[in-house]
């Protein structure tokens, strides 16, 4: 079947360790675009954060961002696809973290506010590349709309809290880890497979006609949305698991290898 829509997770996906879209990969991206396939990203990343890398490698074409909570076009900057974490359960959230002394970040008008400076906002955000704000009015600005709501702290206890936290909103936001230590929440329907659907649907194919690659958990309703779900070489075994195909690493260029297999017919 001929491909139409391919969506690429950006981080340990797309991106190799030092953070690069590697020439094989822009090439076969283009080569992919000159045969009339809409290219796109799908990422956790802020929209700030990802038109950057969007721009590198020479998309105009609307972006999946905040795990899929906001679908925007490049060129004029349309927001055609939006969902706000719920009012009641971002204040529930802010209030457990609150409770817990957890580090909490909120996304408002695509900037990122957290309450105080810490070592985590500044880890977050060299690897994002993205400036945050911390905000005197922190409290004040939960109610505002929310594209989601990222919690750093250590894996283990993380998991620990998404329990905790799916009995408390579980049943009103979505809850999903896109590395060992982001916890984030966003609205139900703020998931990359939900943004895969309304894409293809908005560029006219049917899902079977689209390709979606990721290596966590959080892409995994993408790869389960998609006609061709594509797991990297360094995903999590469960996303394997779900994979219609395992590709190799994002440091063995992975995308590119499923491109050139799947869209460009071509066998190395």
């Amino acid at each position: 079947m001929p491909y139409k829509l391919i969506a690429i997770d950006v981080d340990d996906t797309l991106l190799n360790d030092e953070l690069q879209v590697t020439a094989r990969t822009k090439q076969a991206l283009q080569q992919a675009i000159e045969q009339g396939v809409t290219v796109t990203l799908a990422t956790g990343r802020m929209y700030a954060s990802a038109q950057n890398i969007a721009r590198q490698i020479e998309l105009n074409v609307p972006i999946i961002t905040y795990q899929g909570s906001l679908v925007k076009t490049l060129l004029d900057g349309q927001v055609i696809y939006e969902r706000y974490v719920p009012t009641e359960a971002a204040k529930k959230l802010y209030e457990y973290c609150e409770a817990k002394g957890l580090h909490l970040q909120l996304y408002v008008d695509d900037v990122l506010y957290v309450k105080e400076e810490n070592d985590k906002i500044a880890g977050y955000s060299r690897l994002s590349k993205i400036p945050y704000v911390v905000a005197p009015n922190f409290a004040d600005l939960v109610l505002q709309p929310q594209m989601k709501m990222l919690i750093i702290d250590e894996p283990e206890l993380l998991d620990k809290v998404a329990v905790e936290l799916k009995a408390l909103i579980g049943d009103i936001a979505h809850i999903t880890k896109s590395k060992p230590h982001f916890l984030e929440i966003m609205h139900k329907e703020g998931t990359k497979g939900h943004a895969l659907a309304f894409l293809a649907s908005h560029i006219g194919c049917t899902l079977e006609e689209a390709i979606g690659i990721g290596d966590s958990w959080n892409d995994h309703e993408m790869l389960e949305m998609a006609g061709l779900g594509v797991a990297m070489g360094n995903a999590l075994p469960s996303l394997k698991e779900i994979a219609n195909y395992v590709t190799r690493s994002n440091n063995e260029d992975g995308v590119a290898h499923v491109i050139e297999k799947f869209v460009l017919g071509q066998e190395d």
